[in-house]
């Protein structure tokens, strides 16, 4: 702390990340309000604003406002709710949005958080992690940037092209996209092109996803808010294809972005986001007690570390994570398979 005139002066600094991405939407609009003509006395005319809710043509259904005073006035909710929201609320979000799925979301699916804003958070910083990088769609929506700097991790940018109704370029995705990528971002319907993907294109993405091993993160927060001729078609559809994360609030079709209600909802039939567990056939290996003595074992002549199963109430279990480098995931999966052979009983 520097001493001036013998007072103390604060040495205190924000985050220096928060400031490089300061270029955000409210941002701009507030200085572009700022730089008004004073001496116009013509209205402003707000062309730039994604919030309609002051004009009397933009108002949700009385129907919403009615639900949440009965709520409010229930004194049922004035409780801490779960971390993951209020199991009814999980329910309706899962229920919602299983019309548009082949499969049935659970409301164990979802998670509920504040805005669509809050999401995008969440999500981005539980994927950052050393050397991480992140596939985002160019133009897009500036929080993820913002968001990804904060976390240290590193944003890549993949091309809409213009001339095929904002498309997402797959080569551009397949060049970019390495064994440090974590997952891939879209919007759709598009922030802020407008554009909605075909059920066609949804595939290609989805495809070209799965072949690279990442996930897709899903932001559809406009959804349905489709004028075109493309139907929404949430990413979710193909979850069986590539495990999605979408990301959602009630902010824009209801047209209530005060309310600050959003989600995030795994879309994994598949079950991918929870593969963490391999059961041990005991009767096929020789030597080998339980869990814990193949882990000590396989540590001992392998130098492979997996977590016993025990440690995680799932007894003759092993406990494998996936998130380190691909060859280094390869070789350890070799040096099991060495293991296993080297311990196998002959028939």
């Amino acid at each position: 702390m520097e001493v001036i005139n013998g007072h103390k002066k604060w040495g205190f600094q924000g985050n220096p990340e928060l400031n490089a991405s300061s270029i955000s939407v409210s941002g701009v609009l507030t200085k572009l309000m700022a730089n008004r003509n004073k001496d116009d006395k013509r209205p402003t005319i707000p062309l730039g604003r994604a919030d309609p809710t002051e004009f009397p043509s933009y108002r949700t259904t009385p129907v919403a406002p009615d639900a949440v005073a009965d709520a409010t006035y229930s004194y049922n909710f004035n409780c801490y709710p779960p971390t993951v929201g209020v199991a009814e609320a999980r329910r309706a979000v899962a229920e919602y949005l299983s019309k548009d799925f082949p499969y049935q979301l659970s409301p164990d699916d979802v998670y509920l958080t504040a805005g669509c804003t809050q999401a995008i958070e969440i999500v981005v910083s539980v994927l950052a992690r050393p050397n991480a990088n992140i596939l985002f769609p160019r133009p897009g929506y500036p929080q993820y940037e913002a968001r990804a700097s904060c976390s240290k991790l590193e944003a890549r940018h993949y091309d809409l092209i213009p001339e095929k109704g904002w498309e997402v370029d797959l080569d551009s995705v397949e060049a970019l996209a390495d064994e440090n990528t974590v997952a891939m971002v879209i919007i759709n319907p598009s922030n802020p092109c407008g554009n909605v993907f075909t059920y066609q294109h949804l595939k290609e993405i989805a495809e070209t996803a799965s072949r690279l091993g990442i996930f897709l993160i899903s932001d559809e927060v406009y959804g349905h808010l489709a004028f075109g001729s493309n139907p929404f078609v949430p990413m979710g559809v193909f979850g069986s294809t590539v495990p999605v994360l979408t990301l959602g609030s009630i902010a824009k079709r209801w047209i209530v972005p005060g309310w600050r209600l959003g989600w995030i909802v795994t879309s994994d039939p598949n079950g991918i986001f929870h593969q963490s567990g391999v059961k041990l056939n005991l009767p096929l290996l020789e030597g080998i007690i339980d869990d814990v003595d193949f882990c000590m074992k396989l540590a001992k002549e392998e130098s492979v570390i997996v977590l016993p199963g025990v440690t995680v109430g799932l007894k003759n279990c092993l406990r494998i994570t996936f998130a380190v480098e691909h060859s280094a995931l390869e070789d350890g999966l070799g040096r099991i398979k060495a293991f296993y052979h080297r311990h196998a009983k002959m028939k």
